[in-house]
C-alpha cells in the first residue's frame, strides 16, 4: 500500500508524540518501509529517549530526533527552523500529541471536579500543540502530495456522546477536530495534493489508558504496534477528496 496516496517517491515523514506509545510504534514501522527516506522523531526529550536511541544505533541517519515541547510555540517554530535547513518537504506528518489526566489535566466524571487548569492543560496538548504544529510546518507542506494527521478520539464526537463524563477531553478533542477540518479546506487551496485527516485510534495499551484498561474487553485493547498499523492503513486509503474527515482505526467513519 501507498505511505499516502499520489506518492511516487520516498517520504520525509515527521511523528509528534514520538518517544512512546503510538507514537514510537509509528516510528518502528514507518522506518521498517522501503518508501520511507527519513522519519524526525519529535518528542520532549527525543534526544535523551533510550527507545529511540535503540532505533538511531539500528536505522542511522534515517531516524532524526528532535527535542520539542508541543505546548511551547517557540519551540515548534524552533523545530520547524530546523527541519527546514535540511527538508524542503513533509510528506506525512502525524501528530500523536494527547494527555487525559497527566500534566495537570484530569478525567472529570462530574462538572464539580471541573477546574480551570484542568481544562487548560487538556486544552494545550490536545487542541493548541497539534494545530500550531500544524502552523509552523505549513511552509513544508505546501508542494507534492502531503497528509497532516492527528489523532483525535471517538469521544470527541458530540452526535456519540451518550454517556458524558471526561468534560475536558471530550471538548479538547472536538475542538481538534473543528480545527483539523477548517485548516483541511485552507490547505486545499494551497496546495491540492493536501490531506487532513483526524483519526481514533481505538484504546491502546499506553499510558494515556492505563488507568481505564479494567472495562475495556480484551478484544476492544490494542497493541500500539496493531494501532500504527491501522493508523497508516488509514492514511493510505485517503486523500485530498476526503481532506478535513474523521476516521476510525477499523477505516468507518465517525459523526462529528
Amino acid at each position: 500500500m501507498y505511505l499516502i496516496p499520489g506518492l511516487n517517491s520516498d517520504a520525509q515523514v515527521l511523528i509528534a508524540g514520538a518517544s512512546r506509545g503510538i507514537g514510537l510504534a509509528l516510528c518502528k514501522a514507518l522506518l521498517a518501509r522501503e518508501d520511507v527516506a527519513q522519519v524526525w522523531a519529535m518528542a520532549r526529550k527525543a534526544s535523551s529517549s533510550t527507545e529511540l536511541a535503540k532505533l538511531a544505533e539500528q536505522y542511522g541517519q534515517r531516524l532524526k530526533r528532535l527535542d520539542c515541547d508541543a505546548r511551547d510555540e517557540q519551540s515548534l517554530e524552533a523545530v520547524a527552523r530546523e527541519i527546514r535547513k535540511e527538508c524542503e518537504h513533509l510528506h506525512l506528518v502525524i501528530s500523536t500529541l494527547g494527555i487525559l489526566h497527566q500534566d495537570g489535566a484530569t478525567a472529570e466524571k462530574a462538572l464539580s471536579q471541573l477546574s480551570l487548569a484542568s481544562l487548560q492543560a487538556t486544552f494545550a496538548t490536545n487542541a493548541f500543540a497539534p494545530i500550531l504544529l500544524l502552523k509552523h510546518l505549513l511552509p513544508l507542506l505546501r508542494k507534492q502530495p502531503a497528509t497532516f494527521a492527528a489523532l483525535s478520539a471517538r469521544v470527541g464526537s458530540i452526535g456519540d456522546n451518550r454517556l458524558g463524563g471526561w468534560y475536558s477531553y471530550r471538548a479538547s478533542k472536538a475542538a481538534l477536530n473543528q480545527l483539523l477540518h477548517t485548516a483541511g479546506i485552507e490547505l486545499q487551496r494551497l496546495n491540492p495534493a493536501s490531506t487532513v485527516l483526524a483519526i481514533h485510534p481505538g484504546t491502546t495499551d499506553t499510558q494515556l489508558s492505563k488507568p481505564f484498561q479494567a472495562k475495556v474487553p480484551e478484544v476492544q485493547l490494542f497493541e500500539p504496534a496493531f494501532s500504527a498499523e491501522r493508523i497508516l492503513e488509514v492514511i493510505g486509503t485517503h486523500g485530498p477528496d476526503e481532506s478535513g474527515s474523521f476516521w476510525a482505526w477499523d477505516n468507518q467513519p465517525i459523526d462529528w
